[in-house]
């Protein structure tokens, strides 16, 4: 799981490269935790957040070119 740190580093265009690769991984998680095929469970949990550390980076980034 990366942190905050290892977002910030990256430009936008791989933020947003990561975040369709983390969205795709959540479907499946999803789709497997519904046919019980999930095997770490934790997963799931981990993608969320990282979504969540990419959309926040975003934002940021927006906010302060709005400026």
């Amino acid at each position: 799981m990366a942190k905050t740190e290892d977002y910030k580093a990256k430009t936008d265009d791989q933020l947003a490269e990561q975040l369709g690769e983390l969205k795709r991984e959540a479907f499946n998680l999803r789709f497997q935790a519904a046919t019980g095929q999930l095997e770490k469970a934790s997963r799931v949990k981990e993608v969320r957040r990282s979504i969540a550390r990419i959309k926040t980076q975003q934002t940021e980034r927006a906010r302060s070119a709005a400026k």
